[in-house]
């Protein structure tokens, strides 16, 4: 379960952050309380962490698969007429076999972990790090499976979650101080604190952070409008898809610390789509960047369901995740299964009846 900054041993402080304050967009989780609802906590008071302290760590095993991983490319490979099946991915975190595991379960790669799915097209939502042993494994598992795709005459794309904006500034910015709005935060210690891995840090290389920073916010593609976070936040970007990817790249491309600050609180932001009016604010975005049902992540469908789990999976049974989660009047399919707390990490091929 994340964990406070107070439960870090104390060791010489200036690494964190100074008078700060849970802002009130951290507290908009429901009833269950901030802290309960993963990628969106931030510290509550000045506290310093020991070198390499994860708040969240289960001494997991890292799996090293290297750094940089090359595609396998068959340039004689001729696409077929037509797209392929569509799939999309919820949130990994980090949890790689797991991940292997659900794209061999649906066809997707073979034994070995390469693409064997021909024309078939692949979307990640976002959150490849933090919490689970191997993020960095993870982005260099889509990296590759991107390339291989595409030599197949397929795709495997990704959109940019809330953790690849807090990875991308705590390694940016690391301790500078932010303007939180209640305060004084820094990206280094709301990284730590939404289980940030060491482990993934010390391989994270710049190609990781470039791939990561040209990520779109939001596509649609066969009807489908798809993005991260089930929030209308989206729409403080642009009135177009173009509009919304170019602002986030644009912003992550000014580096201002602040900047990033505010489009990563943001994309925190949940539970839009649940509640009294939750099919009113899916429509304002099916409205504004067209599609007929939006698909995301970000949200554990345990919660979305009202089930409380463990986070850090001590609840041996885990939450009950068959497969995504259908609501706001059928216009809104969750695809976190809660792999984090020992739910279950979701592949689906849309369109998915209901």
């Amino acid at each position: 379960m994340t964990q406070g900054a107070g439960q870090g041993p104390e060791v010489e402080r200036g690494a964190v952050l100074r008078d700060f304050r849970v802002p009130a967009y951290v507290n908009e989780t429901g009833p269950y309380g901030h802290s309960t609802h993963p990628g969106d906590v931030v510290p509550a008071h000045e506290e310093a962490y020991p070198e390499g302290y994860t708040p969240t760590e289960q001494d997991l095993p890292v799996i090293h698969h290297g750094d940089g991983l090359q595609a396998a490319t068959d340039p004689s490979v001729q696409p077929e007429d037509g797209p392929g099946p569509l799939f999309v991915v919820g949130d990994v975190h980090g949890y790689l076999d797991e991940l292997t595991a659900a794209l061999q379960e649906q066809g997707l790669v073979d034994a070995a972990g390469n693409w064997c799915a021909g024309t078939a097209r692949l979307w990640f939502l976002g959150d490849f790090t933090d919490r689970g042993p191997d993020g960095i494994g993870v982005i260099d598992l889509v990296m590759r499976l991107s390339a291989e795709a595409a030599a197949a005459g397929g795709y495997c794309k990704a959109l940019m979650g809330n953790h690849e904006l807090l990875l991308i500034g705590a390694k940016r910015f690391g301790d500078t101080p932010v303007n939180s709005g209640a305060g004084t935060a820094t990206f280094q210690a709301a990284w730590l604190l939404n289980g940030g891995q060491k482990t993934d840090m010390d391989r994270l290389q710049d190609h990781h952070l470039q791939w990561m920073s040209r990520l779109d916010a939001v596509e649609e593609v066969d009807g489908h409008l798809l993005v991260h976070s089930d929030t209308t936040a989206y729409l403080d970007y642009g009135d177009s898809i173009e509009a919304v990817n170019d602002t986030v790249r644009e912003t992550l491309t000014r580096n201002d610390a602040d900047e990033v600050w505010d489009l990563f609180r943001k994309f925190t932001k949940r539970f839009s789509f649940r509640d009294e009016g939750g099919a009113d604010h899916v429509r304002s975005l099916l409205d504004m960047y067209g599609g007929t049902r939006i698909v995301h992540g970000h949200s554990p469908i345990p919660y979305l369901l009202g089930e409380v789990g463990s986070e850090d999976g001590e609840d041996e049974s885990g939450p009950v995740v068959e497969g995504p989660h259908v609501y706001a009047d059928g216009l809104a399919i969750a695809m976190d299964g809660g792999v984090t707390m020992a739910g279950k990490l979701l592949v689906q091929q849309l369109p998915l009846d209901i």
